[in-house]
């Protein structure tokens, strides 16, 4: 960790010394260009305007675009349902602050964030225009109200951890997630969707099986009821096609031209 004691408030241009007694994270510049961070604010700037597009809000600049509250009032109410009683345009600092306040307090809810303490985002830090700030936010609302939306994945910023306090100011380096890595296991998931369902049964353990197979027996034993037909052991009474048609025919499928003394239940199968 690194002492600054001779850093004034004057002298930073994002206002350091509003901070007194705080710790603030802030991008390291070299990172502002960073590809993929480039090409994350690019899709949640394309992202918001397509959202916003039938309210004709444009946005060009999530730093400058995004701090007086106009934007997410709006994308709370389009994407979640919320109407909340204020202002539509906030025009003093006072006002804007209440704005984002229960905007913010909407917002962390609909996110599931009741404790606000665990939020990388505040209404000081986002009026301040701090990207980072911004950038975990709206990379949350689209986790939630549009989880199809591919974001850029493994972005990844070097910031500062800075702490300002009557000796001067204290800085680290760290590195800041914004989004991870592509999902293996959705990817697994995936495949596994499109994968023969049969197959898939066929590799669940055992007794999971049996609470499948005590599931089927049950619809068999609901279809076939008026027929005056129960199944106890599928093993053996399904192999009875007489069985097996009656249970096809009930359920609407059709059956013509099977005769059940000539079918094994293998070529059953195949025709169902």
């Amino acid at each position: 960790m690194e002492d600054f004691p001779d850093m004034h408030q004057g002298n930073d241009p994002e206002d350091i010394g509003s901070f007194q007694g705080e710790r603030r994270k802030i991008i390291q510049p070299t990172f502002l260009k960073d590809p993929k961070l480039e090409k994350l604010k690019a899709v949640l700037v394309d992202w918001i305007n397509s959202t916003l597009k039938e309210e004709h809000i444009v946005v060009q600049s999530l730093e400058e675009d995004i701090f007086d509250g106009l934007v997410l009032h709006h994308l709370l109410r389009r994407l979640a349902g919320v109407h909340l009683s204020v202002e539509e345009i906030a025009v003093t600092s006072a006002a804007q602050t209440r704005k984002l306040e229960l905007i913010l307090e909407a917002l962390n809810e609909k996110l599931g964030l009741q404790d606000s303490s665990l939020t990388r985002w505040s209404v000081k830090l986002i009026h301040n225009k701090d990207l980072l700030a911004t950038l975990h936010l709206l990379v949350a609302m689209v986790r939630c109200f549009q989880p199809n939306l591919e974001l850029p994945p493994n972005v990844r910023v070097e910031v500062v951890l800075l702490e300002v306090n009557r000796s001067g100011i204290k800085s680290e380096k760290e590195i800041e997630i914004l989004t991870v890595e592509s999902n293996s296991t959705t990817d697994s998931l995936s495949s596994s969707d499109s994968e023969d369902p049969i197959e898939q049964l066929l590799k669940l353990e055992p007794h999971k099986i049996n609470t499948v197979k005590q599931a089927i027996m049950h619809f068999v034993n609901k279809k076939m009821s008026t027929l005056g037909l129960q199944v106890t052991d599928m093993e053996k009474q399904l192999q009875n096609v007489t069985l097996a048609l009656d249970l096809l025919n009930d359920i609407g499928l059709p059956t013509t031209n099977i005769d059940p003394q000539e079918w094994e239940i293998e070529e059953l199968e195949e025709n169902i």
